[in-house]
């Protein structure tokens, strides 16, 4: 029965193995059509270096072919990976399809691989072997989706810029999937040369690079059995054809087409998407500590000291074509300080954070941050340094649950394990459950525990914005940058926000975070900086800032007979929308009164949620 089927059985394992090379760089959200290529320079490097059956046998001489064409598919992947990293989407799968096009040309016009001919080799696998193959390369994709590897390259498919701020050097990462595409590609070419006893440069063009392409999505790519799934049905529809009796030859790819379609559409997660997926469990560890004390610092990275400098900025400044969103900017942060940062919309502040953080490059001065100088460094060494942040508009992995969430964030002070998971070696097992028992100990300090295995997705906007600050603690950072934490929060979660910042601080982090609900911000902060037009206008004690009459100009825009700072409280008391800073700009709305328009809140005023 078994050699009744073996042909079937043995294309859809070769077809499954194609499309994991398709599926490696998938699941790092690159769209790469150069596979076909690798494949190609693997099968024909591999059955022409590799010595004869005569010589040392037939399965000798197939496992020295395999390892010559894995290597020669690596290698073609990093001379092409390097210049096209820095591409993405359609312009990746443009410049990999034109490699593989160069490669088929190449290849037809040489002696050595038969030209159009093609190049005679002996059928030495079995639907065995080509089974025990694709199990091989199937139990790498599964060993690796649980461990830090994979879901970093789960997190860059996700959201890149996220992935970035979290730790992740993206670039690498990248590259290493590219390098694994490649050699499974060249086990592909080898496997499938050692089947059809006779190949050309035309078995691997452009249609197998898109075959393997629709192989890997309409079997999903966001589980590792997806590419099996796949193979299996684009291998049967022939198979059933025949068994039915139906010889048109269209119906094969119209299917595949169809199918793909679908699964666009209304099945983004493929076949593979319709299995029940295991996810992983909150760890149930009473009187787990608190993160973030000084005692569960899962890094030996030295923390500032109390009062010592944490960021010092001067003159610094970020031009966009002649405008200037931030200029000449002089700010000091010092361990355990919590520092507002508050504006009108348009004020800077964000780019001023994304200086900090090594977003964006300043146009002019200078800073450096936890002895790092920002500018010079790339994004995901700022992380390692110490600084973590949120964003203004939610960056989460939105696939993956709040507790992968968190574990992506704990990228920097996890161990590597895939390599000892494939071994499994215990030791991979316990460094997994540090860094769970760390990711657990986040969503607790902020509130979200049971909501552990939701998706990121189906939070409340307000969960989200917590699951967010989880993430950004779980990377033990020494500097916290918030960017409005608080925005979708009632009154009330905004201060158990307020109340979580200030029990941070207390365990020596420094926060700096921009807020409209000026409010919490003044209620929470030991100091308060004021940003207009680029420009710091102001920078003081909660008390100094409320009362400060350049400051309620730039939020209100009071004409000069009617700023009155003595009128902050009645206007508080008297408007329910007071300490919202909806971010008006200077002289938006001149000739307004505070107690009208709403105004600065005193200090101890109750955080109102923003407007």
């Amino acid at each position: 029965m078994l050699l009744q089927y073996a042909t079937p059985l043995t294309f859809i394992a070769l077809g499954a193995i194609f499309a994991y090379s398709f599926y490696a760089v998938l699941i790092a959200g690159q769209l790469s059509l150069g596979q076909a290529g690798f494949a190609a320079l693997g099968a024909f490097s591999g059955a022409s270096l590799a010595p004869s059956g005569d010589d040392v046998g037939e399965v000798p001489a197939l496992l020295i072919a395999i390892a010559i064409g894995m290597a020669v598919g690596a290698l073609a992947a990093v001379v092409l990976g390097l210049p096209t990293m820095h591409l993405r989407g359609v312009f990746l799968a443009i410049a990999t399809l034109g490699f593989a096009e160069a490669v088929r040309i190449v290849l037809l016009n040489q002696s050595w691989t038969g030209g159009a001919q093609g190049l005679a080799v002996p059928r030495v696998l079995t639907v065995g072997m080509a089974w025990t193959a694709l199990a091989v390369v199937a139990y790498w994709f599964w060993r690796m989706a649980r461990s830090r590897y994979g879901r970093a390259l789960e997190a860059i498919r996700e959201d890149e810029l996220a992935a970035r701020a979290m730790g992740i050097d993206v670039g690498r990462h990248r590259l290493t999937a590219f390098v694994t595409a490649g050699a499974v590609a060249g086990l592909y070419g080898v496997l499938f040369a050692y089947y059809v006893r006779l190949i050309a440069p035309g078995d691997f063009d452009f249609v197998a690079a898109v075959e393997g392409l629709v192989t890997a999505v309409v079997g999903g790519s966001t589980m590792f059995l997806g590419p099996l799934l796949g193979s299996g049905f684009q291998t049967m529809i022939p198979e059933i054809q025949r068994a039915v009796g139906i010889e048109a030859g269209w119906i094969r790819p119209f299917l595949a087409s169809f199918l793909l379609l679908v699964v666009i559409l209304f099945l983004p997660g493929g076949l593979a998407s319709l299995l029940p997926r295991r996810r992983i469990r909150m760890p149930a560890s009473p009187g787990r500590p608190a993160v973030g004390d000084p005692g569960t610092r899962p890094t030996d990275r030295r923390h500032p000291d109390p009062g010592e400098t944490v960021a010092a900025l001067t003159g610094l400044g970020k031009e966009y074509g002649g405008v200037h969103a931030v200029r000449d900017v002089d700010l000091e942060l010092r361990s355990g300080e919590v520092v507002g940062l508050i504006g009108p919309n348009g004020a800077g502040k964000t780019t001023l954070v994304n200086m900090i953080s090594g977003l964006v490059p300043p146009s002019s001065g200078s800073a450096t941050v936890l002895g790092t100088t920002v500018g010079r460094t790339p994004v995901h060494k700022m992380a390692a340094a110490g600084v973590s942040r949120t964003f203004q508009h939610s960056k989460l992995f939105n696939r993956l649950s709040a507790l992968d969430n968190v574990l992506v964030g704990a990228h920097l002070v996890s161990r590597p394990t895939f390599l000892r998971r494939l071994l499994w070696l215990p030791s991979a097992r316990r460094d997994e459950q540090a860094a769970l028992e760390r990711a657990a100990g986040c969503l607790e300090r902020v509130g979200l525990a049971e909501l552990a295995g939701t998706r990121a997705s189906a939070l409340s906007y307000g969960d989200q914005r917590r699951l967010e600050i989880a993430r950004a603690l779980a990377s033990d950072p020494s500097l916290l940058i918030l960017d409005e934490p608080a925005a979708g929060m009632n009154h009330v979660e905004a201060s158990g926000l307020s109340t979580l910042i200030t029990s941070l601080a207390e365990d020596g982090l420094t926060i700096l975070f921009i807020e409209h609900n000026v409010g919490m911000v003044l209620q929470t902060c030991t100091r308060v900086v004021v940003l207009n037009f680029g420009q710091v206008i102001a920078s003081g004690s909660p008390q100094e800032i409320a009362a400060d009459p350049v400051v309620i100009e730039a939020y209100l825009g009071t004409s000069d007979d009617e700023a009155d700072p003595g009128s902050i409280a009645e206007g508080t008391a008297a408007d329910p929308t007071a300490g919202s800073a909806g971010g008006t700009s200077a002289g938006a709305a001149t000739n307004v009164h505070p107690s009208a328009a709403g105004t600065l809140p005193p200090p101890d005023t109750t955080p109102r949620n923003a407007t």
